[in-house]
């Protein structure tokens, strides 16, 4: 398996912005670059969301709760894929996961997003 780390959260108030960031510094660059990646987000209780997702050829789709605040890229010279989250809402507030979309999934540890006043 190839480990991913997750950063960036913390806790903004509505409106403001954060970038998440996941990074995979064990992968090797070929194999990452071929990867299929995406966010996803979980409150307590609820299922692991879909929230945006970028493939090996830099296609994205998103959640339309999100389209046209958050951003996914990806720098496979970095091995990193990012998560610009802009206009950020209470509803927003969840544990958002990295994940390599594989047969099964390969998810990082989370980070947590708190958005409130």
């Amino acid at each position: 398996q190839v480990p991913l780390v997750e950063s960036g959260g913390g806790l903004v108030q509505p409106g403001g912005s954060l970038r998440l960031s996941c990074a995979a510094p064990r992968a090797i660059f070929s194999v990452f670059s071929a990867y299929n990646m995406a966010w996803y987000r979980q409150t307590p209780g609820q299922e692991r969301d879909f929230v945006a997702r970028i493939d090996s050829s830099k296609i994205t789709n998103y959640a339309d709760s999100v389209k046209g605040r958050f951003t996914i890229s990806r720098d496979n010279s970095r091995k990193r894929v990012y998560l610009q989250m802009n206009n950020l809402e209470p509803e927003d507030t969840a544990v958002y996961y990295c994940g390599i979309m594989a047969t099964p999934p390969i998810w990082g540890q989370g980070t947590q997003v708190t958005v409130s006043a």
